[in-house]
């Protein structure tokens, strides 16, 4: 039986120009050795499996070899390339940082460095991970390091250039790795399925690419893995099973059920997660990856900035036209808060039920929007002088006059004034709240006029239901019952039952008289209508007989208000 080679170390690349997606490192050492500019220590730096180690070997072998080619490379048959091939070479030294940290270790390097070489021209050191080094060792090298023997040649490789001392870093020379692209990973492997007569297809392929995360290495051995399980012919099934991936038809799921407010669905989706054997955080991240693919289908209205197989890419193309960037945005949203807070969930599922069913019954920003529109015009048409004239024109009874300044005020009745008819002649003085009256419910308007007479409402009996009265109103109309939850019962005279509120509580009632008067109607079996008295609300009054509210600074900055002083010329008190 022979030795078996991983794909890593069998496939690794024997010159310059077979370093995937590094050609910005590769052609500056070779140009450094063309030119005779060769540093005395680099420093490479990148994600893991990338080609940091194996550039380092290169330049190890082509600085020593004895007959490098003309375009630069190690010929790869000389002694000394053997030697550093097979990984018995006395020059080339490789340290591993993280066994050899001490400062012990680094004293005997800096004694082993006056030597000469054995037989090449440069005695090399690789440290890989080299930022596992102590701050001692660091301290004790940084000499050797500034001013080395001429013969001798350092070189640092790390994924985690920030744990290195800037003192290190100035004195040498330094490289940035990049990630692997998928599309490189892919042909690599399909290199090699080819020369081992192995059938694969590209959507395997770009499984066990995406699963590599940027990393040659670790693509190579999950393809090693996945040989291991299929043999010689290699399926997008068995890739799903051995690698535990949740399967793409699963997020497309999730969208398709969110179009369908279909809470249920999402209930059943989870079962299957977790019946498969999925991890959450798996889930929840390629659902993250797949929000991305549709936002960026959205945005762009193309899928080139999708990593997917041409299937999915038509796939995401047409669930791109059921969404709004606003919409794909709230939903990741969601996704990143629920995929953080579930790693400290005592209940992770749970946390995922619940999440999923928000995500699916969410409205979509098109609603949100509306509701919105609607809030601003109301609040334009309330603040708005022919709007509170309106509001004034629809009470029905007359208010008291205001006999001291302490005493809650009430609406007064005002004549109808049509909003067309007013012409400003300069600055205007104007109150920063409308005045209203004690409010009458039409119905009940109605009826008194024909000679109908009502029953008299009990006080005892409106005080023990109150609660029952606005637990009716929020259930026929939500918003009105929480404002009226604000008033407070006074008593009742006759048909009329009084209350006390403030003025955007008035307001509220005197919009939703006819519901409160059915709802009067329905608890307390008795026509009725309700009639507020207004709290002063911390306003300042004149010194007349006028009771008008002096605008703070704040309410001058309102919007309202700010339109108000632009357009009628007024004047704030």
């Amino acid at each position: 039986m022979s030795e078996y080679i991983v794909t890593a170390r069998k496939y690794r690349p024997m010159k310059f120009d077979d370093v995937e997606a590094q050609s910005h490192v590769t052609q500056t050492l070779k140009n450094a050795i063309r030119q005779n500019r060769l540093a005395h220590a680099y420093l490479f730096a990148g994600p893991r499996g990338v080609g940091k180690t194996t550039t380092a070997r290169l330049l190890a072998k082509l600085v020593n070899c004895q007959k490098p080619t003309k375009d630069f490379e190690p010929d790869n048959a000389c002694e000394l390339c053997t030697e550093i091939t097979e990984g018995r070479s006395f020059d080339v030294l490789e340290i591993d940082g993280a066994s050899n940290r001490g400062v012990e270790e680094i004293r005997n390097l800096r004694e082993s460095v006056r030597y000469a070489p054995a037989k090449g021209k440069y005695k090399v050191y690789i440290i890989d991970e080299v930022h596992m080094l102590t701050k001692e060792a660091f301290n004790a090298l940084l000499k050797t390091l500034e001013e080395p023997p001429s013969h001798v040649l350092f070189i640092f490789a790390t994924t985690e250039i920030h744990k290195l001392p800037a003192t290190i870093i100035s004195r040498c020379q330094r490289f940035d790795f990049r990630r692997i692209a998928i599309d490189d990973i892919m042909a690599n492997l399909r290199g090699i399925a080819a020369m081992e007569g192995l059938a694969i297809d590209d959507e395997s392929l770009l499984l066990i690419a995406k699963k590599g995360d940027g990393s040659m290495r670790d693509s190579q051995s999950i393809f090693d893995q996945i040989v291991a399980l299929c043999g010689k012919s290699i399926t997008k099934d068995q890739i799903l099973q051995a690698l535990n991936i949740v399967d793409q038809d699963f997020y497309f799921r999730v969208t398709d059920l969110i179009k369908a407010r279909d809470a249920k669905g999402g209930l059943d989706l989870v079962q299957d997660v977790m019946s498969r054997g999925y991890d959450i955080k798996e889930f929840l991240g390629g659902l993250t990856e797949h929000l991305r693919n549709i936002l960026t289908a959205v945005t762009s209205g193309s899928t080139k900035f999708i990593e997917e197989s041409d299937f999915y890419k038509t796939k995401y193309a047409e669930a791109a036209k059921q969404f709004s960037v606003p919409d794909v945005l709230r939903l990741l949203k969601l996704v990143n808060t629920t995929e953080q807070s579930i790693r400290w969930s005592a209940q992770p599922r749970f946390k995922l039920e619940t999440d999923l069913v928000q995500l699916i019954t969410m409205s979509s920003a098109a609603e949100v929007g509306d509701v919105l529109k609607q809030i601003d015009e109301l609040a334009r048409q309330i603040g708005s002088p022919s709007e509170k004239k309106k509001l004034q024109s629809d009470s029905v009874t007359q208010s008291y006059s205001l006999p001291q300044s302490a005493a809650p005020h009430t609406v007064s009745e005002a004549s109808p004034v049509r909003a067309e008819s007013f012409t400003p002649s300069g600055p205007q003085k104007f109150s920063a709240r409308p005045n209203f009256s004690r409010q009458a419910a039409q119905p009940v308007a109605q009826a008194e006029s024909n000679g109908e007479k009502s029953p008299a409402l009990s006080a005892g009996e409106v005080s023990s239901r109150w609660a029952e009265f606005i637990a009716e109103v929020r259930r026929k109309r939500i918003a009105v019952g929480t404002v009226l939850e604000s008033a407070t019962f006074l008593g009742v005279s006759g048909p009329i039952i009084r209350v006390s509120a403030n003025e955007f509580t008035a307001s509220a009632i005197m919009r939703n008289k006819e519901l409160l008067s059915e709802t009067i109607q329905k608890i307390f079996n008795t026509r009725g209508r309700i009639e507020v008295d207004v709290k002063p609300d911390s306003i300042t009054l004149d010194a007349g007989n006028e009771a008008e509210a002096r605008v703070s600074p704040r309410e001058e900055e309102h919007p309202v208000v700010k339109a108000l002083i632009r357009e009628l010329g007024a004047e704030p008190l």
